[in-house]
């Protein structure tokens, strides 16, 4: 039977047979599965039944659902694929795999209505040639808690200020507000941010004090700020 594994990092929380057509997630406690975090809606995204696969489906949350590091509305479920809910992943356990679904890697071929079937290990080569040429990672912070000017900041300088100063680019309000707080660089991989001056700061809810690589979903705080880090499509 499948079966969903809730963690938070490294720790399992909880495992949960799929026994029911169709698992609810959200902040709500009458949720099916009930993630209690305020980067997660009340209502935020369902797992259910569909012919014979497993779907996941958004349900219109604020900081949306990831499988396997991808922003999706809805998607079928492979043994082995991490769903991440805010800062939980829920790893999907099932029987069907990538590998044997040859559906997973179907591509148009010569024709409107021929499908080519790629080999596994050819699609690896392709995803990985595909990857040399991607385009820089484009990311940005959604305000869960603070006063900023706005709600969402997308990230689109190479180096973006978070401070009282008034070239910030992520603008911090009050009277005891550090001039700057923090700096987040921006870089083709992806984004980092570092601590200025030996200013407090969390990430995911443990002190930094150095440099740090943001991750989708990342929990940051910065002076009086609450924020999470997300990375577009």
């Amino acid at each position: 039977m499948s079966k969903l594994i809730l963690k938070f990092k490294e720790a399992v929380l909880k495992e949960m047979p799929l026994e029911q057509d169709e698992m609810s997630i959200g902040r709500k406690p009458e949720n099916d599965i009930p993630i209690d975090n305020q980067a997660v809606s009340g209502r935020h995204a369902r797992i259910f039944k569909e012919g014979d696969g497993v779907f996941i489906e958004d349900l219109g949350s604020l900081n949306g659902t990831f499988l396997n590091g991808q922003k999706v509305s809805k998607a079928e479920l492979y043994n082995g694929d991490v769903i991440l809910i805010g800062i939980h992943t829920l790893e999907f356990i099932g029987e069907k795999t990538r590998e044997t679904d040859k559906k997973a890697f179907a591509v148009r071929g010569r024709s409107m209505d021929e499908t080519m079937v790629i080999d596994p290990h050819d699609q690896k080569k392709i995803l990985a040639a595909a990857d040399k040429d991607k385009p820089e990672v484009t990311g940005g912070f959604l305000v869960i808690e603070g006063s900023t000017e706005k709600r969402e900041y997308e990230l689109k300088e190479r180096v973006t200020t978070i401070g009282k100063e008034d070239g910030a680019g992520i603008r911090l309000k009050g009277f005891f507000a550090p001039k700057v707080a923090a700096l987040v660089n921006r870089r083709k991989e992806g984004y980092f941010i570092t601590p200025s001056g030996g200013k407090a700061m969390k990430i995911n809810g443990e002190e930094v004090n150095h440099r740090y690589d943001l991750k989708d979903g990342d929990i940051v705080e910065v002076a009086n700020l609450k924020m999470q880090f997300y990375v577009k499509d």
